[in-house]
């Protein structure tokens, strides 16, 4: 028995001298090694835009790589799933933006859009711009609504394809407005943009990073954001309220979450991390490049803006008869 005695004391002290960092990491010791966030369309659009943005600025603040991986696919559920499966340690987030909240309406997703997450902040707010054609005989909204209204189902509205924002966003004015339009679905929102600048079609609703630089050019016309105010990168240009449709509102949003699980201690440094950002003002300076707006704020309220965007995208796929293709 004394030689066991001595074996297990042997045992005991070994075990108690593994070195601390076999322990959860703390806040301050996160991130050890490079971190993933996954953007779930492809490089070039505002949500890769933004991702990167954020990813330049957790790298100088945290110390490690933050790098961005697209995922695109299914209106964005093909990454979205990726990012929410990963495992809830950190070192995979998720920039999730308007169609988010509307893929619930449109798919039969195997994850619960709200309980499956781990929301770390709000990033960007900003309007969609409804723009037109220069060769379109209007110069504004009520010109607009006034034109579809006597020619009903002729004016068309190119979208980014069956089921995105860009349509459910058109199908939600048409219905508030009292007009009959024409959809035109392509394969994102560059071609229906392409056609819009080339006369084959004759408007669009579309997140305002694309479309921003034609309407500066020139080669597009916009009419109105669908803000509630006005926003900073076009302060010229009206909102749809103003414009007549005083019930419609429609923004563009960005957010970073995690999987669930993820430590609270985690969430709030890059929620913390991601805040300071956010106040710089030449991440504001990025961001109202295209159209957006910096936002912060606590988690919390992220996860209050996702449950008001489902509930609001649910009643127009339903209200429209939307199908995903």
């Amino acid at each position: 028995m004394t030689g066991l005695y001595r074996v297990l004391s042997h045992v005991l002290l070994a075990t108690a001298t593994i070195p601390a960092a076999s322990a959860p990491l703390s806040a301050q010791q996160y991130p050890t090694k490079p971190v993933k966030i996954i953007v779930a369309f492809a490089p070039g659009g505002g949500n890769d835009l933004i991702a990167r943005v954020m990813a330049q600025r957790l790298t100088t603040a945290l110390g490690q790589q933050f790098i961005v991986e697209n995922k695109p696919g299914a209106g964005g559920s093909i990454g979205f799933r990726s990012g929410i499966k990963s495992l809830p340690d950190g070192y995979t987030l998720t920039v999730i933006t308007s169609s988010y909240a509307v893929n619930p309406s449109l798919y039969k997703l195997d994850y619960d859009p709200v309980a499956d997450i781990t929301p770390v902040v709000e990033i960007s707010r900003g309007p969609f711009l409804v723009v037109v054609n220069p060769s379109l005989s209007v110069r504004n909204l009520y010109e607009l609504i006034a034109l579809a209204k006597s020619k009903p189902g002729q004016i068309n509205f190119a979208t980014g394809g069956q089921g995105t924002n860009t349509h459910l966003a058109a199908e939600l004015f048409a219905n508030i407005a009292g007009i009959k339009i024409a959809v035109v679905h392509y394969r994102g929102v560059g071609p229906a943009l392409t056609d819009t600048i080339g006369e084959q079609t004759n408007a669009m609703i579309t997140t305002s990073a694309p479309a921003l630089p034609y309407v500066k050019a020139g080669r597009l016309r916009a009419l109105a954001v669908t803000t509630s105010t006005r926003v900073p990168a076009v302060p010229d240009i009206p909102t749809v309220a103003e414009s007549g449709v005083p019930d419609y509102e429609v923004v563009s949003w960005y957010g970073l979450v995690g999987p669930k699980g993820l430590p609270r201690t985690i969430v709030d440094r890059l929620n913390a991390e991601l805040t300071k950002a956010l106040k710089l003002k030449k991440t504001a300076e990025q961001l109202q490049s295209d159209g957006q707006s910096p936002v912060g704020g606590s988690p919390e309220q992220l996860l209050a803006t996702i449950k008001k965007e489902i509930v609001l995208w649910r009643k127009v796929v339903s209200d429209a008869g939307v199908k995903a293709e």
